[in-house]
């Protein structure tokens, strides 16, 4: 029997794709919508499709995972972008690895399937990201790894508090301060249904890599407070 397993899948103006995304969901996983603000009536077709439907009005990548890890009632939960571009049916190999306590925060690794479903701007942007976690965190990471699994508790206990962009790197630099053990699994990325908000724009590229930069400054102030030193 598949353990339960809650999905969150932050939202905004989705409607295209969710259809196809949540009739791919595997037994026992439960998808939680949160919708941040569609226009499209992405919240409608989402309940039509049986999943919770959470709304949160702040604006936000962050704001809307963290509504969603609330609302979640599972043991395990599940971070996937609601785009089309991650198939949930990888979500199991993932879960699995933290089930099996072979890692606490396990991410999806991107494998762009074709290459151009990853932008050249957007994978330069994310490599130099993943570098920078690297020396901040001496996590072995590749890449920011928008399909997530944790343990629903150890998510909260991180105590993010970014609600934009730089969400996903706080979530890893925090976990790597606490001691969690962050594996990555390489999954298959896919073009997503639709115009990206973020990858699909050099200007929401550049939004997201501001953000996640002042979430690095942040971390090293942070170590630089209580006398650590970051990893080089």
């Amino acid at each position: 029997m598949s353990a339960t397993v809650d999905v969150v899948l932050p939202c905004l103006d989705e409607a295209a794709a969710l259809p196809r995304v949540l009739a791919a969901m595997p037994e026992g996983y439960r998808a939680i919508v949160v919708d941040n603000g569609s226009t499209d009536g992405s919240a409608d077709v989402a309940r039509a499709h049986g999943a919770l439907v959470v709304l949160e009005a702040r604006r936000g990548f962050g704001a809307a995972v963290h509504a969603g890890v609330l609302a979640a009632e599972a043991d395990l939960v599940a971070i996937l972008d609601a785009d089309g571009s991650l198939d949930p049916a990888d979500l199991p190999r993932l879960a699995a690895s933290v089930l099996a306590g072979e890692a606490d925060l396990v991410l999806g690794r991107r494998r762009p399937e074709p290459r151009s479903a990853w932008p050249l701007h957007a994978r330069i942007a994310n490599r130099a990201l993943a570098g920078a976690i690297r020396r901040a965190s001496g996590i072995a990471l590749h890449d920011l790894g928008p399909m997530r699994v944790a343990r629903r508790a150890d998510l909260l206990a991180l105590d993010l508090r970014d609600r934009r962009s730089g969400y996903p790197l706080e979530m890893l630099l925090r976990a790597a301060s606490a001691g969690l053990r962050v594996r990555e699994l390489e999954v298959p990325y896919r073009p997503r249904i639709g115009r990206s908000k973020v990858t699909g724009t050099i200007r929401g590229t550049l939004t997201a890599v501001s953000d996640m930069r002042r979430i690095l400054k942040e971390h090293r102030t942070d170590l630089a407070n209580r006398g650590a030193a970051p990893n080089r």
